[in-house]
């Protein structure tokens, strides 16, 4: 039944078919009944599935990964969907349009989407009202909310600390857990963040506020798959100095060779981050050489190309204490949590 409904929405702009989509369902959901078969449907019910990480409960181990809800509208369907967690953003200090549209865009024939954004959300003042409205009504909830964090277009990276430290102040009470976003490749010049000079400067202003606090929250690292041995070596070397809590592997790559698609279709639709299917295998050796590299000392959240359970178990064999799903929910719909759960 979804694959004839993905089918026709694919005729159809991927960016406007997100916002309908999640609009229809957000309508479903505010009408009381629907909302509970849809639980019933969609949440996997074995208790057994709860798993813990950096001191926080998770109802399952399977999450939604930032870009897909990034102003944090759509809290109650995707909880309703079955999902252990969800993180919100790319939240930047200030609102910001991202990039010029069309700017998502899908690779039926790879199972892969390219996107270029450009980190378009409603600034971290919004987002943080909506968040704290969510945390009022649902104070009992099991349902995690990550925060993944960037900085506006216009900072220079010599003031990238800024903007992530002014996100992290303002959403400290408001999510679970942070992410530090500074591999999309949609931004000019985050990748760069990525150099240990960077890193350490970001992460040192964020844990000097952190351990000020009477609950600090887990600090995450988001990382590229198209780093080399040596810049994953750094990444591992500040994760441990800097005592992040865990690492997200991965984001989106700029690579596209080994496509199905057309050389001729992809160039036409130029530069932004692949992800989905594509990305399994690169994301998921680089996922096993931190663990290999870390022992087991840190929490790694596999991201990256998953779709099925037999995707989700090479992640789990590679090192992955959680999983977050993006593309793969896209392609797999609604029931992708409770499949993978099985």
């Amino acid at each position: 039944m979804y694959n004839l409904v993905r089918n026709f929405l694919f005729l159809f702009d991927a960016e406007k078919v997100h916002y309908f989509s999640m609009g229809i369902l957000q309508k479903l959901c505010n009408i009381k009944f629907i909302l509970k078969w849809i639980e019933q449907y969609c949440t996997p019910k074995l208790e057994t599935n709860s798993v813990r990480f950096f001191g926080l409960n998770f109802r399952n181990a399977i999450g939604l990964g930032a870009g897909f809800d990034k102003n944090a509208l759509y809290l109650k369907e995707l909880k309703a969907l079955g999902f252990g967690f969800v993180e919100i953003g790319t939240v930047t200090p200030l609102p910001q349009d991202g990039n010029s549209q069309p700017r998502l865009f899908r690779l039926p024939k790879d199972k892969a989407l390219i996107n270029r954004m450009g980190f378009n959300n409603h600034g971290v003042d919004a987002i943080k009202k909506r968040l704290e409205l969510w945390k009022q009504e649902h104070e009992t909830s099991n349902f995690i909310i990550g925060g993944n964090i960037g900085k506006n277009k216009l900072t220079p990276n010599e003031d990238a600390w800024k903007d992530y430290l002014i996100c992290f102040e303002k959403l400290h009470s408001v999510v679970d857990y942070f992410v530090v976003n500074v591999s999309s490749p949609n931004t000019p010049g985050l990748r760069a963040l990525q150099e240990k000079p960077m890193l350490t400067k970001i992460f040192g202003e964020l844990q000097s506020f952190n351990k000020k606090q009477i609950k600090p929250k887990p600090l995450l690292l988001k990382i590229a798959p198209d780093l080399n041995e040596n810049e994953l070596d750094d990444i591992i070397d500040i994760a441990f100095e800097q005592q992040l809590n865990g690492l997200v592997i991965s984001n989106t790559t700029i690579d596209r060779s080994n496509l199905v698609t057309s050389k001729i279709e992809v160039e036409a639709i130029g530069a932004g981050g692949l992800s989905g299917k594509p990305v399994l295998q690169k994301s998921t050796e680089v996922l096993q050489y931190i663990a290999n590299k870390t022992n087991g000392k840190i929490t790694l959240i596999g991201s990256g190309g998953i779709f099925t359970k037999t995707d989700a178990i090479k992640k789990i064999n590679a090192g992955a204490n959680l999983l977050q799903v993006w593309t793969g929910f896209v392609y797999q719909g609604p029931t992708i949590v409770k499949q993978l759960c099985k």
